[in-house]
């Protein structure tokens, strides 16, 4: 498939120079944008503006765009509509596929997926059309629609082909079947010139600003519940459409009974042989007739395509219109097939943002890279830094990275602490630590295997949450005093923001099932969550850094603050062990060079006592360092400092 997920798949096997090939059933890539939304808005956002420069950041208000090294391939340049139009989608990803020039065949319909036997190849088997050494990446989405058989339900049109015309509707009474985005969406068009609509579901409405799942209904198309909480004919019912039964009366005019009351009758009778509730109960809901019933239940996956050796199975629940996956979007059933995009969103569905693109963009990277440390060796990518940078690498990551931000509770940054004898590139007798991000937070205890980094010494896990019993249809999340603002409260904290779990040993596969209901990650050895913040922005030096340094500090039994040369100089004579800071920087010869201005500065400012060097020997500059050292030696011009003089630690 060559949709966002395809795409996005497609452009990061080119950037690793691997051989891969796209099937793609129709003329162009995105051929589902081409005909969805009916209505033709996203709700996808596209923020023009959010007063910052760093693109990475930004990333977290535009959900539209693919991931690319090409700044040209931003959806903002193609649009400035808040809520695009999806024509302009369809347009980026042809320009998507053809600039990076994506390998993509057109026009090649994939009809049936096989595996056949070969005790040569890594899997133990291949698919007929790739080599032994292939995995295949299944990336067609969820384009079937969902149909519910009922007697009548031939009276029904779908979504898929009922009309964008309202006129259509004009004096109309509409039955709409489904309570997503898509039924919502067909409404609102229709609100205007209806005589009223109802709605039809199993489960109530669920707000997303509630469950805060961008699947669930979104404000911009939320119309509907306005008329009906305000009493202007429409309303919102709650029922199994399983139940259901639709009677056609000889004006046309549709009647909705149950399936019960059709059992033991004929219904070629007509529809006055035909009990209906309103017959026993006079004031049934949906007594009216309609002059049109509207199928919106959304899509599932095609699994029809697929052979049973392949064991392409359905999930559970309300997961059945997705295939089983495991959390490293590996089929349950077949080694080799990946599921990407929004057919693998049952890794976190109604949880995060892994079916829409400002999700699975990042998921299909994570695939990409276990793919290559499995297939090529190439281990996950790292960073290696000395442990004096862990509170900043932590603080940078959770005020700017997106795939954190977006794929919250799913993809996590891994910190792996490095033994201080296997890091002498950095510093003789240092410690460091390995910073991996965005890695899928489900197989966490295969992290050696899947990234090929080992974790010997710990680790610390960083992963954005929301409070635990703060989302859900039934929630009022606006209630007075819902956000906590103190740090000594931060594990209280509703909105999202970022949590901090330390393991002094990788979780074992068995505390990953075990682990309690609704946690993204057993329980730690210690955890610290940052507390909420109005503006997203974790730089708070007392709500934010400090709290954080602290937990760091005492998970590592190490002091992580930076010293001046001054009280390095100190410490040396009265600890048996330095700061890290102090290894790495003053008895390294490490650090700033001094200046007049900085000491200055540093002075003003209380950091350093006043020392000021008496000139003896007038204006005349030195001629050379040596012998500006020399006659400061012969003049006495440095003072000694007195211990008593020597400044406490400051943090930096």
């Amino acid at each position: 498939g060559a949709g966002p997920s395809g795409l996005q798949a497609a452009y990061f096997l080119q950037r690793a120079g691997r051989d891969y090939i796209v099937f793609e059933r129709s003329h162009a890539p995105g051929s589902f944008f081409a005909l969805y939304p009916r209505h033709r808005k996203l709700i996808s956002i596209n923020k023009q503006y959010t007063g910052k420069s760093n693109g990475e950041f930004n990333l977290r208000h535009d959900w539209n765009s693919l991931l690319s090294h090409d700044h040209r391939l931003l959806f903002r340049r193609y649009s400035r509509d808040f809520f695009p139009d999806a024509d302009t989608m369809v347009r980026y990803l042809e320009d998507f596929a053809s600039l990076l020039k994506l390998q993509v065949q057109y026009n090649t319909a994939i009809v049936h997926v096989t595996l056949e036997r070969d005790d040569q190849a890594w899997n133990g088997h291949y698919f007929p059309a790739t080599d032994p050494d292939r995995s295949l990446l299944v990336a067609t989405g969820t384009w079937v629609p969902n149909v519910v058989n009922f007697p009548g339900s031939e009276y029904v049109e779908g979504y898929e082909t009922v009309s964008v015309n309202p006129e259509d509707f004009a004096g109309q009474t509409v039955l709409i079947l489904g309570r997503g985005n898509s039924a919502f969406e067909t409404a609102e068009n229709i609100l205007g010139v209806t005589n009223f609509i109802h709605m039809v579901s199993r489960s109530r409405v669920r707000l997303s600003w509630a469950t805060h799942y961008v699947g669930d209904l979104r404000a911009i198309n939320n119309g509907l519940l306005d008329t009906y909480q305000l009493k202007s004919l429409d309303g919102l019912l709650e029922g199994d459409l399983e139940d259901l039964a639709i009677i056609k009366d000889k004006k046309g005019k549709l009647h909705i009974t149950l399936r019960f009351y059709l059992e033991s009758r004929n219904t070629s009778a007509g529809i006055d042989a035909i009990t209906l509730p309103q017959d026993e109960l006079d004031n049934f809901a949906t007594r009216a007739p309609y002059d049109r019933i509207i199928r919106c239940l959304g899509w599932k996956f095609d699994f029809s395509i697929y052979n049973r050796s392949l064991r392409m199975m359905p999930g559970k629940g309300n997961k059945k219109k997705y295939p089983q996956i495991k959390p490293s979007y590996e089929s349950r059933g077949t080694r080799g097939l990946f599921v990407l995009g929004t057919a693998s969103h049952s890794v976190d569905f109604r949880k995060s943002a892994g079916g829409f693109i400002h999700g699975f963009r990042y998921t299909t990277r994570a695939v990409h890279r276990l793919l290559e440390n499995r297939h090529h060796g190439v281990p996950w990518p790292c960073t290696v830094y000395p442990i004096t940078q862990l509170t900043n690498s932590i603080i940078k990551r959770v005020n700017e990275a997106s795939g954190l931000y977006q794929m919250f509770s799913v993809l996590a940054d891994i910190i792996l602490l490095r033994d201080p004898t296997v890091v002498v590139a950095i510093h003789r007798n240092a410690t460091a630590f390995e910073y991996l991000e965005e890695y899928p937070v489900g197989v966490l205890a295969e992290l050696e295997m899947q990234t090929g980094r080992k974790a010997p010494n710990g680790l610390f896990v960083v992963i954005m949450e929301y409070g635990r019993n703060f989302s859900g249809a039934d929630k009022d999340v606006f209630y007075y005093n819902r956000a906590v603002g103190e740090a000594q409260h931060a594990w209280q904290s509703n909105f999202l923001h970022p949590v901090i779990y330390y393991y002094k040993r990788l979780p074992t596969e068995r505390e990953m099932r075990l682990r309690p209901p609704d946690w993204p990650l057993p329980c730690p050895d210690a955890v610290h969550h940052i507390v909420e913040d109005f503006l997203t922005d974790w730089t708070a030096p007392n709500a934010h850094i400090l709290p954080l340094r602290r937990f760091l500090e005492n998970c590592l039994s190490t002091d992580l603050r930076n010293f001046f040369a001054e009280s390095c100089f100190l410490f040396a004579f009265t600890r048996q062990k330095l700061p890290p800071s102090c290894r790495q920087g003053y008895v390294g010869m490490q650090g700033l060079v001094g200046s007049e201005g900085l000491r200055r500065h540093a002075v003003e400012a209380g950091l350093l006592e006043d020392y000021t060097l008496t000139d003896v020997s007038g204006d005349r500059p030195p001629e050379s360092h040596e012998e500006s050292q020399d006659e400061l030696l012969r003049d006495h011009a440095i003072p000694v400092h007195p211990l008593q003089h020597l400044v406490n630690a400051k943090d930096e």
